[in-house]
């Protein structure tokens, strides 16, 4: 007996494979989403290719070291560079009420170590092809404790959003 369990038509492979560019783009478009858990402010920076997630940076808002943007500023720029060392940077860059590019540098080095990581993997699955609702199901049934488990429900409900027919509010 022969399972169809794995069989993937040609239409599906498409959609699948030709989901986002291989190599990441030097700047992707992003939105800002703040949200509020436990009385803490969060805030996540998701880059987008096509309107969808591509890759997301998040944890604690605060202002004290360096993530001081403006309530107003919800869109702007993700761009990544490289250190002398090789190593990637990102930066966020939004325009001002004047017109002007306001850069805020090192995104990769705002946040929590260990939020940096578990959200390089969500990444992953989001640039390659992983659908949001699965993305979102599989955050969820992350096994985390402490503030680690608060930003992952805020992860999660930021990403709601891009779930069609899904309406997430954030709480600001």
């Amino acid at each position: 007996m022969e399972s169809t369990a794995f069989n993937i038509s040609e239409e599906e492979k498409t959609d699948i494979s030709g989901v986002f560019p291989t190599t990441r783009p030097g700047a992707l478009e992003a939105e800002v989403v703040r949200f509020q858990n436990n009385k803490e402010k969060w805030i996540a920076f998701i880059g987008l290719i096509d309107g969808r997630p591509y890759e997301i940076f998040t944890g604690l808002l605060d202002d004290e070291d360096g993530i001081a943007i403006p309530r107003w500023v919800n869109n702007g720029t993700i761009i990544k560079g490289r250190e002398a060392d090789g190593s990637s940077r990102y930066d966020f860059q939004y325009k001002n009420t004047r017109g002007y590019k306001t850069t805020i540098e090192g995104l990769s080095q705002k946040f929590n170590p260990e939020y940096w990581n578990y959200a390089k993997l969500i990444s992953g699955t989001l640039r390659y092809g992983m659908p949001i609702d699965k993305v979102v199901e599989l955050i969820n049934s992350l096994q985390l404790e402490g503030n680690i488990n608060t930003w992952k429900n805020g992860v999660a409900r930021a990403l709601k959003r891009y779930i069609p027919g899904c309406e997430e509010e954030s709480e600001e």
